[in-house]
């Protein structure tokens, strides 16, 4: 890939905009007093004609014709970047939500890093943070950790950096804002590194901020977005990497040799309390499941590719061993199937009937598996938070 000698002019600062009339001007104003390559994708903006907005400014302005989502926004810019020999985007919200002097800070980077997606991990220590955006980011930070493996604190930010030869050699399905989850994926798979630096966050006060973003619709592509991610992960076989992998963050494989190091550095494998959570929660739900006499291979097997916690995902299922879990699905899919509970319990009624008992475990437990996910990975989080809490109460009494 390329290693020509860096050059600001190299970097492109794109700012996709749908109906934020009132602020895109200033911050493509603003980004442009700091880079010499400012592009405003106008995604089907209706409350504004976006080019007069920026007629007379050196400013280039690209337009779909209708609304086609901020992911494909990203998309069009970078094929017009690569076409004029960009090698860097530079993302930024036309909301005013991020301030342009934090470029500075990508630029710092860049010009030693042309493998990595740079994000702008935002404090949230300012006014009027919606709870939303505070629980939505920590979900949706557990999701990519499950797909990559990888640990930040803010995948959703929109004010990122991308090398554009890179990213375009990555195929993409997501056009919307599913896309900010899938292009971090899909870039941690290739083999780029996702960075984080800080970045200061400006949030309007309830009533006056201006979002395209639709919480039924959007909520449920992002689900099914990591859905498929998750499901992908699960597959056995490599993602082709454009960057050859290296050893950090692995465990090393010669602790084999040295089984006290090797189960220490399992226990501490994932251990926040949402990597715990996520694995406790895994673990349970496959325990559910009529896996007979392969549980824990399969848990092993999805904690590995889902980068969870091993001892944790594995011996959560002694909570679940028989006959409690199954007598518990067995009820359940009876009532499914039949309106009634089963009250016969005799040899017949079990072994007789064997294959209706097994369908009726696997029909329960696709009710009773996530309940019990849900409920044992918030127990495990919650008590992994104790000792951060208690460190927290003895810091402020000291």
């Amino acid at each position: 890939m390329a290693s020509s000698p860096f050059t600001e002019e190299s970097i492109f600062c794109v700012i996709p905009v749908y109906n934020n009339k009132d602020t895109v001007r200033d911050v493509a104003v603003a980004c442009r007093k700091r880079l010499d390559n400012v592009v405003v994708v106008d995604d089907g903006s209706t409350d504004a004609d976006i080019p007069a907005l920026f007629a007379g400014l050196d400013i280039a302005v690209l337009q779909h014709e209708s609304n086609q989502g901020q992911g494909q926004a990203v998309l069009t810019a970078l094929e017009y970047v690569a076409d004029r020999g960009g090698r860097f985007v530079i993302t930024i919200d036309a909301d005013g939500q991020h301030y342009p002097r934090d470029l500075e800070k990508f630029i710092e980077i860049l010009k030693e890093d042309e493998t990595s997606v740079i994000i702008g991990c935002r404090r949230f220590d300012s006014e009027n943070i919606p709870f939303a955006s505070r629980f939505g980011r920590k979900f949706g930070n557990l999701w990519l950790l499950l797909e990559t493996g990888v640990s930040i604190d803010d995948c959703q930010s929109g004010f990122r950096a991308y090398p554009v030869e890179y990213i375009k050699s990555i195929r993409f399905s997501g056009s919307r804002f599913e896309f900010n989850t899938e292009i971090l994926t899909k870039a941690a798979w290739a083999g780029l590194r996702l960075r984080e630096i800080p970045v200061d966050v400006f949030y309007a006060p309830p009533g006056l901020r201006i979002t395209s973003f639709r919480v039924f619709w959007d909520n449920l592509r992002i689900s099914w977005m990591h859905t498929r991610l998750v499901a992908r992960r699960l597959l056995p076989w490599p993602h082709r990497r454009l960057v050859p992998a290296t050893a950090e963050g692995s465990i090393d494989k010669g602790l084999i040799l040295h089984p006290i190091k090797l189960l220490k550095a399992l226990v501490k494998e994932n251990a926040t309390p949402g990597g715990l959570a996520a694995a406790a929660a895994v673990g349970t739900f496959l325990a559910v499941l009529p896996l007979i006499s392969v549980h824990t291979i399969v848990i092993l097997y999805a904690a590995t590719r889902l980068h969870l916690n091993k001892v944790m995902a594995v011996n959560i299922q002694h909570f679940f061993m028989p006959p409690l879990s199954p007598f518990i699905c067995i009820e359940l899919g009876h009532y499914m199937r039949h309106g009634r509970w089963l009250t016969e319990v005799s040899y017949d009624a079990i072994v007789g009937q064997l294959m209706e008992r097994l369908f009726e475990w696997l029909l329960g437990s696709l009710i009773f598996a996530p309940i019990a996910a849900c409920v044992m990975g918030l127990i495990v989080f919650f008590i992994a938070q104790i000792p951060r809490i208690r460190r927290a109460h003895t810091s402020a009494d000291s």
